[in-house]
């Protein structure tokens, strides 16, 4: 009888923490904005801290290989569909405020998803998939509850944009004191603690910070005195302040008895900025040294390279996922399946899902079943990760292809295209290909089939709503 129970426990060990048959876990999936690589305690980060953040990620599994979208709507749409943007045409920039397009209503979305299978679902924070039209509302798309705000960038005191409110709860205008990370925080806490464990729930808890403008509590600020530049000084106390609100919401679920029976799903909706054109319309970068840190990737939101798509990220779940670093290709898209999987959830309804079920990755670090990242596909350029190789492709004049061994060069330095041309063109054909499945970018079609240019021949995307510098164009 011994033996026979010591060749059960070694079997379990070997296939990793299993989800029991019929039990359906707490999902609370916490998204940062504008969050830089190296911003974060468990990445190295040193001029402040994460000790929340930092404890989770000890704790639970640290993605190591985690990539997104280039841009805030993109990685949202991916997550919410399970599907790569390109496929519904919100794969360019980001929902500017003028616009009145959104994520196709025809996509089904996760809150959709695991609303079927029973879970209570709700929003906190920002959602930025569509906001002129109430169609493309959270509480239109499967969320049963709302907090936050629609758009995106919006002053983190008086909860504007330009002078124009977007402060909501369930559909309603709201107009309230506070500075949005806290009160993000104190939403989720309180929705926690009025929640019966026995109904499972699925909490998408997305932070506006630390996205401009830069802006934090004094006391926030003051705890970093050693911090000489002003910008970082801002920038260290609104992600200690996202830190907090973390712990807190840890706390209350502890206090529920929800917190074994809780993943926690952390990341950033993409590289930290780098170049001001993509920091934001409600701030003067011309004064400011931006702050966000992706330690060793190169460049960052908005840019195909490896600071703009390879975030910081984790996931935990007491005694369900092993303290250990993941290094498996992981991507946004991955969540749908995974978390439809641990829900009992049908994606009958979902349209093909780009998405895996990455779930033995996550828990026991197993091989991932992902072997490509497909980094982005627009009409003026695309990029692709095959194992280990990488390629950057961009179609404008004078067009220009970059390809990478990302595991002898993650920083990107040298440029291999011209030494292995047949890995060039092979990886060409196959962007060339899928691109033939692509929706042209709404974006696009809403700013009246224009692209604005700058002097250096590149395309000025929008800064959140705008078009940039008017001197560049």
């Amino acid at each position: 009888m011994r033996s026979i129970r010591w060749l059960v426990l070694v079997a379990v060990s070997l296939v990793g923490p299993l989800v029991h048959a019929g039990e359906k876990p707490h999902i609370i999936h916490i998204v940062a904005d504008d969050l830089g690589w190296k911003d974060v305690g468990f990445n190295g980060c040193t001029d402040f801290k994460t000790p929340n953040l930092d404890r989770l990620a000890a704790e639970g599994a640290k993605l190591t290989q985690f990539y997104v979208q280039p841009m805030c709507t993109p990685t949202r749409a991916a997550l919410m569909t399970g599907r790569y943007p390109f496929r519904y045409g919100l794969q360019t920039a980001v929902i500017p405020s003028v616009s009145s397009y959104g994520l196709d209503t025809e996509e089904w979305l996760m809150p959709q998803c695991l609303g079927e299978a029973g879970y209570k679902t709700a929003i906190i924070g920002k959602w930025h998939l569509g906001h002129a039209d109430r169609k493309y509302w959270p509480r239109q798309r499967g969320f049963d509850y709302q907090y936050g705000a629609m758009i995106g960038e919006l002053d983190y005191f008086t909860h504007m944009e330009h002078g124009v409110l977007d402060w909501y709860r369930n559909n309603e205008p709201l107009e309230e004191e506070g500075y949005t990370t806290e009160l993000f925080g104190d939403d989720a806490v309180r929705l926690i603690e009025n929640h019966d464990p026995a109904t499972p729930l699925y909490l998408y808890l997305a932070f506006n910070a630390p996205h401009t403008p830069y802006q934090a509590p004094q006391e926030y600020i003051d705890r970093f005195p050693d911090i000489a530049d002003p910008t970082r000084r801002i920038y260290a106390g609104m992600v200690s302040c996202l830190d907090d609100q973390v712990g807190r919401i840890v706390a209350a679920l502890e206090k529920k008895g929800m917190r074994e029976n809780t993943l926690i799903l952390f990341h950033s909706d993409n590289g930290g900025t780098k170049n001001p054109m993509f920091a934001g319309v409600m701030a003067d970068m011309s004064k400011v040294t931006i702050p966000c840190d992706n330690g060793p990737y190169r460049d960052g939101k908005a840019s195909l390279h490896e600071g703009g798509t390879r975030v910081c990220a984790f996931a935990n779940w007491p005694g369900r996922i092993e303290a250990q670093e993941v290094d498996g290709l992981l991507h946004v898209v991955d969540f749908y399946p995974t978390l439809a999987a641990l829900a009992g959830a049908s994606t009958d309804k979902c349209k093909p899902l780009d998405g895996l079920n990455v779930w033995d990755t996550i828990a026991a670090g197993e091989p991932s079943p992902r072997n490509e990242i497909l980094y982005n596909i627009e009409p003026f350029r695309a990029a692709l990760r095959q194992g280990d190789w990488k390629l950057i492709w961009q179609v404008l004049l004078p067009a220009s292809v970059q390809l990478y061994d990302l595991s002898a060069d993650p920083s990107e330095e040298t440029n291999l295209a011209d030494a292995h041309p047949e890995k060039v063109a092979s990886m060409k054909e196959y962007l060339n290909q899928i691109a033939g499945e692509a929706v042209k970018p709404l974006f696009l079609e809403d700013q009246f089939n224009v692209v604005m240019w700058n002097m250096n021949g590149e395309p000025v995307l929008p800064i959140e709503e705008g078009f940039g510098d008017p001197d560049q164009w």
